[in-house]
C-alpha cells in the first residue's frame, strides 16, 4: 500500500512540472458509460480531501432527485496525466468511488460493488483475481461534419499489414499513447473483419484491469478522432462480418501461487480451476445480460462468426463459451469468450467472479470437455453432451438473470433493480421499432 502523503506530494509536484490546469474526476454509471466531473486544478486540495460533491440524480441508475448529493472519493493510484494538450494546459484524471452524503460507500457504484465481491473472494482465502482483457473495436470514417459513417477505413483481415490495413497508423498511435500512460501492451493487430482491430494489454488485479478498460476506450476514441476516424465498441455494427468481443482471461491467486494450476492435476489444472469453470457454466445464462448488455449484442452471438453460442468448455477448441489456453504455471487461466466491449467491465467481472466462486464454494464439477466443433453438432448431440445455448436475445437474457439469485447478489439490490429496469425499457423500445429489413422483406409481399 502506497503512503497517502507521499502520493499527494507526488501529484502536486507533477501538477507544477507538467502544467496541469484541469482535473477529470472519472466514474462509471450502471450502463458502463464513463462519466466525469471536470474541475480546475485550483480545486485539487478539495478533491484530495474527499469533499467534492456532484448530483447523483442525473446519472443513469444512481439515485432519485431527493437523494442526489453524493461525494467523489478519488483513488490516488489512478492518477495520470493525459499526454494530449488541452487549451490552457494539460488535463489529469483520477478515477473515483462514489460515497453517499453520510460517508458510506454507495451501493449503486459499479466500481465499489466490484470491490465488495472481491472482499467476498478474499474471505474465501484467495488474495487476488486477475483479468487480462482482449477488447476489439471498429474504425469508421467521419463525414465532412465530423459524424460517423458506415464506411470502413480499410479492407484488411486477420493480422493483415499495409496497404490493406489503413488503420495501422491509428492503431500504432493508440499503442504509443497507452504506453505513455503506463499500459504494458502485449499485442495489437488487425482482426478478421475489415475495419476491426484488437489491442491486448497485460493482465492486472481485477479492479485496476477494469479501470484500464475504461481508460483504453477513452484513449482509442480520442486518437481515432485525431485520425479522422470514429472508433466504436458496438458489438455488431455491420451485417455479414464478425462482431467485436472482449474475451476475458481470468485467474485466481493465493499469494504468489496461481490457484488454477496444479502440476499433478488433470491437464495440470487444479480442483479450484474446475470448480470455478463449473460455476461459470452453471450461471452462464444468468450473467449473459450483464456481459452482453444491449440489443445489438445478440446480433454477434450467432453461429458462423466464431462468437460463442453454446455453454461448454475446452482447451484448443474455440467454439465453446470457455477455453483453457495452453499456458500453465503462473499463466494458467480460463478464457470466457462471450463478453463484448459494450459491457460495463466492473459489473461483468463482479458477476463472473461471483459465479466462479459459487462453483468453488459448492464444489461443483463441470461437464466433460468438448473437443469437436460444436457448430457442426446436431441438437441431439449437443443435448447428449449437456451443452445448452446462451440466451438468443436481450429479452431472454434478462429473463434468465431474474432467475439467478447468485448473479443478482453479485450486482446488489440497487444495481440489479436499476439494470433490469433499463434493459426492459431498451427491449420495449426495440420491439416497437420497425426496421429497414422488415420493410424490405414484407412491404411488397404482404
Amino acid at each position: 500500500m502506497k503512503d497517502r502523503k507521499t502520493q499527494i506530494a507526488t501529484i502536486k509536484k507533477q501538477v507544477e512540472e507538467e502544467n496541469v490546469h484541469f482535473l477529470r474526476l472519472m466514474f462509471t454509471d450502471v450502463l458502463g458509460t464513463i462519466k466525469n466531473v471536470e474541475v480546475p486544478i485550483s480545486q485539487l486540495d478539495k478533491v484530495l480531501d474527499n469533499k467534492m460533491m456532484f448530483d447523483g440524480s442525473s446519472i443513469e441508475g444512481f439515485v432519485r432527485i431527493e437523494e442526489s448529493d453524493m461525494y467523489l472519493y478519488p483513488d490516488l493510484d489512478t492518477w495520470l496525466i493525459f499526454p494530449w494538450e488541452a487549451t490552457g494546459g494539460k488535463v489529469a484524471r483520477l478515477i473515483c468511488d462514489i460515497y453517499t452524503h453520510t460517508g458510506e460507500p454507495f451501493t449503486g457504484d459499479p466500481r465499489g460493488n466490484l470491490k465488495r465481491v472481491v472482499k467476498d473472494m478474499q474471505d474465501l482465502g484467495f488474495t487476488s483475481f486477475n483479468l487480462g482483457p482482449e477488447p476489439e473495436f471498429f474504425l469508421f470514417k467521419l463525414d465532412e461534419f465530423g459524424r460517423p459513417t458506415l464506411d470502413l477505413n480499410d479492407s484488411g483481415g486477420y493480422f493483415d499489414l499495409s496497404p490493406t490495413d489503413l488503420g495501422e497508423n491509428c492503431r500504432r498511435d493508440i499503442v504509443l499513447e497507452l504506453e505513455n500512460l503506463g499500459f504494458e501492451v502485449e499485442a495489437s493487430h488487425h482482426e478478421c473483419a475489415p475495419g476491426q482491430h484488437e489491442v491486448d494489454f497485460k493482465y492486472e488485479e481485477v479492479v485496476k484491469a477494469c479501470d484500464n478498460i475504461q481508460t483504453f476506450k477513452l484513449v482509442v476514441r480520442t486518437i481515432a478522432r485525431k485520425h479522422g476516424l470514429h472508433a466504436t465498441f458496438m458489438p455488431k455494427p455491420l451485417h455479414g462480418i464478425a462482431g467485436s468481443g472482449m474475451h476475458c482471461n481470468m485467474s485466481l491467486f493465493k499469494g504468489n501461487e496461481n490457484a488454477f494450476y496444479d502440476e499433478k492435476g488433470e491437464r495440470e489444472l487444479s480442483e479450484t480451476a474446475y470448480q470455478f469453470m463449473a460455476g461459470l457454466i452453471e450461471h452462464a445464462r444468468g450473467y449473459t445480460a450483464v456481459c452482453n448488455p444491449i440489443v445489438n449484442s445478440y446480433k454477434r452471438l450467432v453461429p458462423g462468426f466464431e462468437a460463442p453460442v453454446y455453454v461448454a468448455w475446452s482447451g484448443r477448441n474455440r467454439s465453446p463459451l470457455i477455453r483453457v489456453p495452453e499456458s500453465r504455471g503462473l499463466s494458467t487461466r480460463v478464457e470466457l469468450r462471450s463478453v463484448d466491449p459494450a459491457a460495463n467491465p466492473y459489473l461483468t467481472m463482479a458477476v463472473l467472479l461471483a459465479s466462479g466462486l459459487d462453483g468453488v464454494r459448492r464444489g461443483l464439477t463441470p461437464p466433460a470437455e468438448v473437443n469437436q466443433n460444436i457448430y457442426d453438432m446436431t441438437e441431439a448431440e449437443r443435448e447428449a453432451a449437456q451443452i445448452s445455448d446462451l440466451p438468443s436475445t436481450l429479452h431472454n437474457a434478462v429473463k434468465a438473470l431474474r432467475k439467478d439469485s447468485v448473479v443478482q447478489e453479485a450486482l446488489g439490490e440497487h444495481i440489479y433493480g436499476n439494470f433490469v429496469e433499463a434493459k426492459q425499457q431498451e427491449w420495449s423500445a426495440y420491439r416497437q421499432h420497425v426496421s429497414e429489413w422488415e420493410r424490405d422483406m414484407y412491404i411488397e409481399r404482404y
